[in-house]
């Protein structure tokens, strides 16, 4: 399989995940112009799990390093493969919310509030499960983050008074129960792999492509049960069922899928990096989708079009204060 060698190229890909993971939802926004979110949401988890099988029979099956997807997916232990899957639950679960929230408040607001609480909790986590770089200049990062969060809220909140409040309100309480969720799962498929070795990986653990599948897999499956649920009881709107689904046009379908295989590309990259930039760095570094898709939410989708001027002040602030963040958890990735 094709591994990373060195800690430049590990945060090279780290760059690339951000990128995917704040771009993605470009994808629902332009789906939701005529496609109900709940719909748009099984082509995202199709699209995450097409990628994961790409990747296992290409990248995870070439290259002399390590184990090939299938020799290694036969003697991976049920302990792992069912840590890698819950993570897979537990993500499903979070993005759900997570995309119910944009839907209600936006990119630029779901996703600092809802990814940057993920961003905190999940780096702490991480760095509890595997303790690799500089400690205080990591959690210095975590502050940082934690700092800008609270600058989106403030903006978020005087800008309700242009929206209805009580879902303004639904909108950011989904976007904090997302990120709770989400600071869980990478802990979760970290776990199932040899992350001190991905060369030779030990015997019974997974190798990151047959982890990430694992992982994709547990989204599909659990989406039955998850999603059909939010179909049947939506956060907004009026009950939808498959059948519309199917009526859903090749062209409206691609664009769910097209943000799966994104966002996918950016998790497999994630997981490939983790071996020499650490759980916690590559975690923590790669949610700087957060600021990116903050970007395109106020630049691109116009989201705080008309925001008074200490609104754009409080923005401006938490740009500053994700970009320091950001920086700091790269430079202690190098302790």
């Amino acid at each position: 399989m094709y591994i990373v060698n060195n800690y430049t190229l590990a945060v090279i890909l780290c760059t690339v995940t951000m990128i995917c993971w704040g771009s993605w939802s470009n994808t629902q926004k332009l789906a939701g112009k005529t496609w109900r979110q709940e719909l748009y949401y099984w082509d995202y988890v199709i699209g995450v799990l097409l990628l994961s099988i790409f990747m296992a029979f290409t990248f995870g099956s070439i290259g002399d390093h390590g184990r090939g997807f299938i020799e290694d997916i036969q003697q991976v232990s049920w302990r792992n493969l069912l840590s890698a899957f819950t993570g897979g639950v537990i993500f499903n679960a979070s993005c759900i919310l997570l995309t119910a929230a944009i839907a209600i408040v936006g990119i630029s607001v779901a996703f600092p509030v809802g990814v940057g609480i993920g961003t905190v909790f999940g780096v702490v986590i991480n760095y509890i499960g595997q303790p690799k770089g500089n400690p205080v200049i990591l959690f210095l990062g975590v502050l940082l983050i934690m700092s800008a969060i609270i600058f989106d809220g403030i903006a978020a909140g005087k800008m309700s008074g242009t929206k209805e409040s009580g879902m303004s309100r639904k909108g950011l309480i989904l976007s904090v129960l997302a990120g709770v969720l989400i600071s869980f799962f990478y802990r979760f498929v970290a776990a199932s792999m040899d992350l001190n070795n991905f060369e030779s990986p030990a015997p019974q653990m997974a190798t990151p492509y047959t982890a990430f599948f694992i992982f994709a897999f547990g989204m599909f499956v659990s989406n039955f049960l998850f999603n059909t649920l939010i179909m049947k009881r939506p956060f907004v709107g009026t009950p939808t069922g498959y059948g519309e689904y199917f009526r859903g046009s090749f062209k409206t379908h691609m664009v769910g899928i097209t943000g799966g295989l994104i966002w996918g590309l950016g998790t497999a990259l994630s997981y490939l990096a983790a071996g020499k930039a650490g759980a916690a760095v590559s975690y923590g570094l790669s949610q700087g989708g957060t600021l990116v898709a903050a970007l395109w939410g106020l630049l691109v989708w116009k989201e705080f079009k008309g925001a008074s001027r200490s609104v754009n002040i409080m923005l401006s602030f938490m740009i500053i204060l994700f970009i320091a963040g950001l920086a700091a958890i790269i430079v202690a990735g190098n302790y």
